[in-house]
């Protein structure tokens, strides 16, 4: 399966110009760890931001609900995730809607990759929160179709891989506000924009997972998007897909990356560097 033709999209509301203008427009050397350093570069049209160096590259999806976030804005985490990984990291600035619907994002990060790909000479780690992890399940099951290796491993950090807004946690997940179920329905509609939400692409849970990569994936117990996470996790497994992974109670969505202060944060790092590293 193969994305289609990209499509005309709609203005973006005054409210989320708003959220989008409260988060960082460029990366500056304080938002690092201590001793690495990042750039700007461009591929096929693409700009991202590359940190530390590393002989093996991870791509890595930034969150946002495909309609918010940045390179930038993730540049603190890209350093730690350099650091725990020893891997050159690489976050796109992929479109985001309303004004580019899909698949314009899923046709931006698979145009960097198949880069990356062809440099490197082996096929790069994809990882991804919260919509980048569904963004990250949606490359790898357009590798095949688009003639490229699928990615060695995948890393998850409470992905949405469900579009159709319909898993049951997000009712017995209410005290969950960071990504309740009306801001799901309404990042899924100004993202899909009358597409069908059952497209493996869009929704990578609805997909075939044979040949799935090797996959580390985190949740909390305590986020609406835990049921996408199980329910992932049991269609890899009826894939015979190899996976492992870590359920945390009481943390917030997305928690090693808006939390970086939490031992739970640390220790996903650390579990994180040993699966890219192993």
């Amino acid at each position: 399966m193969t994305p289609p033709p990209l499509r005309a999209g709609q203005p973006a509301t005054a409210d989320l110009l708003a959220r989008r203008a409260r988060m960082p427009a460029a990366w500056t050397p304080d938002m690092l760890e201590p001793g690495f350093s990042a750039r700007v570069a461009v591929i096929g049209g693409v700009a991202f931001l590359v940190c530390g160096p590393g002989d093996a590259t991870i791509l890595y999806l930034h969150g946002g609900g495909y309609r918010m976030g940045s390179p930038a804005a993730w540049a603190n985490f890209a350093s730690r995730l350099a650091s725990a990984t020893e891997c050159r990291v690489v976050v796109p600035d992929y479109r985001l809607a309303p004004e580019h619907p899909f698949p314009a994002g899923l046709r931006d990060v698979l145009s960097v990759y198949r880069t990356l790909a062809g440099s490197d000479g082996i096929p790069p780690i994809v990882g991804g929160d919260s919509a980048g992890g569904g963004l990250a399940c949606a490359l790898a099951l357009a590798c095949g179709p688009a003639g490229v290796d699928m990615p060695r491993k995948t890393i998850l950090l409470s992905p949405w891989v469900d579009l159709t807004v319909t898993n049951p946690a997000y009712a017995s997940r209410t005290a969950d506000q960071f990504f309740p179920k009306a801001s799901a329905f309404e990042a899924a509609g100004q993202y899909l924009q009358g597409h069908d939400p059952g497209d493996p692409l869009a929704s990578p849970l609805k997909g075939d997972l044979s040949g799935f990569p090797d996959t580390l994936l985190f949740a909390s117990a305590d986020e609406c998007l835990i049921g996408d996470a199980l329910a992932f996790q049991a269609q890899l497994a009826e894939a015979r897909a190899p996976i492992e992974t870590h359920i945390v109670p009481a943390m917030p969505h997305a928690w090693p990356v808006i939390a970086p202060g939490l031992p739970e944060s640390q220790a996903a790092l650390v579990a994180i560097g040993r699966f890219a590293r192993s």
